[in-house]
């Protein structure tokens, strides 16, 4: 079962709120990257890279390499396999565009087809007209004037410009992402120079003092971001190898310029695989004469991404990013919005670097929040939750999860009592209503009957060796609810956990315990009964049916359990008002009364309910000895 970590800002004091200023904060600091996406851009590019390429510097220098000489080669090789890959592409991009007018006979000629096979009407009528358009763009953009559907071709009118102006139209577009590209080297190398004295300067900032906290937050978004970034590049190039190689098999030209694509879609998140296809699908659309190409284009993206999604993916990703495949999607269009197809592409590291810091500065507690992926909720808070609105089938599949790690009397103590004893609390509050207590309780019932089946196969389960028998064997035990319907949950659960033991267990309701009822109870057969109570300081009157039931049945063993939060949630820093500990008066006064034992947690009531022992016996109570001598008064009068 997994749990939260608790959040720093819960560590620290009180949880930190979603207040006014946090989120006018949030938004001037979103407009201020999306005015100034020309600085921070390259800075948040250069950042990701160099958390890229620190593992491999690093392994050079525990090599023995100089740090210079570690720093310049990486940098170069990197960015070299990038140089050299842009330049493919772009050749490939120029033979592409030089082979565009041999297309145009397949194209016409498909689209003469779907106007046949579609009437002129329809899906396919329309679809024919986008590729009509598209072919026609086509044949204007090529040399020879006109398009394809013979019109003369549109002349306009340019004015003459100046030299002056002839150049910076044509220069700066070609230097200013050659200065940025540029700007990006150089930030990487110094980053990579600096590492020590730029991570000083971070702890210096955000957590000087507590340098362990600050520290980890540095190590985990490196971890994470070069771990992501690394085995997505691993995953791509897995990807778009075999993208290419059948590319070029089906037949389609400029395999290489598709596969190469492929690699680089694929950092785009969820539509990144669609826009890699969409490309050679119309290629294929273009070059073949017929409809095979086409079929063979997308049987072979189809394939190699169900390959990829369910083999290959799972098995590379061994850590994850620590998103949520919601959170994934929202970032992706929030960094699309701030700074175009770039921040598409950046948006999944520089996602997990927030989520990093929210996992361990107050500050950005936010981002873990509402974009991490690790439970925001303590597992016994979410199951109240889920108790209050009655949703017993998703209570049902989250315990049927949890009861994969651990035993079901440590999942009824960890995490279904504190769930019930939280709504006890809400109950004394006067904050659960009798609509919300009954669902509650009903939706809580329902829950043990589904998790029947779990009881019976661990009962059945063959013992380990070096096992003990199970001590419940040859008991008949009755557990009853206490006072209200939440009573009778805990006594179901109990009962459950004691056949589960070997026991012969049933559970009751708290109205048995009226004289009308009480018969039901068999208690002739019984070796002992256990009162449930979820209230902390039950009163004396439903303490006192402890004393009934043993003048019914002097040979009964007749216990208590007043459950009570298992220490490791008591300890937890914040999140909920918890109920508090049980009184030791309240014991005192059980035991007064008669009990045999007095317990508060699971394990105690299996352990104290299967002994073979004598019950106590009832001590002279008042109220016989008022009528006692109440009759000796009338007697003397007489």
């Amino acid at each position: 079962m997994s749990e939260p970590a608790i959040p720093a800002a819960e560590v620290d004091g009180a949880p930190r709120r979603i207040t006014l200023p946090r989120l006018a904060t949030i938004v001037a600091v979103a407009a201020v990257l999306y005015l100034a996406q020309d600085i921070f851009l390259p800075l948040a590019i250069a950042v990701l890279i160099t958390f890229a390429l620190s593992p491999l510097v690093a392994a050079l220098r525990r090599r023995g390499v100089p740090q210079l000489a570690a720093v310049l080669a990486t940098v170069f090789v990197a960015f070299a396999l990038i140089a050299l890959l842009s330049l493919v592409m772009i050749g490939q991009l120029g033979e592409l565009a030089r082979n565009l007018p041999t297309f145009q006979a397949n194209i016409i000629a498909k689209v003469e087809t779907l106007k046949e096979a579609g009437g002129g009407g329809g899906l396919a009528g329309r679809l024919s007209e986008m590729i009509a358009a598209v072919n026609a763009e086509i044949g204007s953009a090529l040399p020879g004037g006109g398009d394809a559907t013979g019109r003369p071709m549109q002349v306009e009118v340019v004015e003459r410009s100046n030299v002056l102006q002839m150049l910076q139209d044509l220069v700066v577009p070609l230097v200013s992402p050659i200065a940025t590209t540029g700007l990006v080297v150089v930030v990487v190398i110094f980053m990579l120079l600096e590492r020590e004295q730029l991570r000083e300067r971070f702890i210096r900032i955000v957590g000087a003092h507590d340098i362990h906290r600050t520290t980890q937050v540095l190590q985990e978004a490196g971890s994470r971001v070069a771990t992501y970034l690394l085995v997505q590049l691993l995953v791509n190039a897995i990807y778009a190898i075999p993208i290419g190689i059948g590319l070029w098999l089906i037949g389609i030209p400029n395999a290489v310029l598709w596969g190469l694509l492929t690699l680089v879609l694929r950092f785009v998140p969820y539509i990144g695989s669609v826009l890699s296809a969409a490309f050679p699908l119309f290629l294929a659309f273009a070059v073949s004469p017929d409809w095979s190409a086409v079929l063979w284009t997308a049987a072979l993206f189809a394939t190699v991404e169900l390959v990829t999604s369910n083999v290959v993916e799972p098995w590379l990703y061994g850590s994850r990013t620590g998103l949520s495949p919601l959170a994934i999607i929202l970032a992706a269009i929030v960094w699309t919005f701030l700074w175009g197809p770039l921040g598409l592409v950046l948006s999944t590291p520089l996602t997990v670097c927030l989520v990093v810091l929210g996992r361990h500065i107050p500050q950005f507690e936010l981002f873990d929040i509402l974009l991490g992926d690790e439970p925001v909720l303590y597992p016994h808070v979410r199951l109240y939750q889920r108790l209050l609105v009655g949703d017993a089938v998703e209570t049902t599949f989250q315990a049927g999860a949890d009861l994969e790690d651990m035993a079901l009397a440590d999942y009824y103590q960890s995490v279904a009592i504190p769930a019930l004893l939280q709504a006890q609390d809400d109950r004394d509050r006067g904050v659960l209503t009798a609509e919300q207590e009954a669902r509650l309780a009903d939706a809580a019932q329902r829950l043990v009957a589904n998790l029947e089946t779990m009881a019976e196969e661990e009962r059945l389960a063959p013992p380990e060796e070096g096992d003990e028998p199970a001590p419940g064997g040859g008991f008949r035990v009755a557990c009853i609810g206490g006072r209200w319907p939440s009573d009778d949950v805990t006594a179901a659960m109990l009962a459950q956990a004691m056949t589960v033991e070997g026991a012969e267990a049933q559970a009751h309701g708290y109205e048995t315990l009226t004289p009308a009822r009480m018969a039901s109870l068999d208690l002739e057969h019984q070796d002992c009964l256990v009162l449930c109570f979820l209230d902390p300081t039950p009163t004396r009157a439903s303490l006192l049916h402890i004393r009934r039931l043993k003048r019914a049945a002097p040979h009964l063993r007749v216990g208590v359990v007043i459950w009570q939060m298992p220490p490791e949630v008591l300890s937890l820093a914040a999140g909920p008002r918890l109920p508090q500990p049980v009184g030791q008066e309240k014991a005192k006064e059980a035991e007064e009364i008669g009990a045999d034992f007095v317990c508060t947690t699971i394990d105690a009531a299996l352990e104290a309910a299967f002994i073979k022992a004598e019950p106590r016996k009832l001590a002279q109570s008042a109220r016989p000895l008022a009528r006692a001598a109440s009759r000796r008064r009338k007697k003397a009068a007489d």
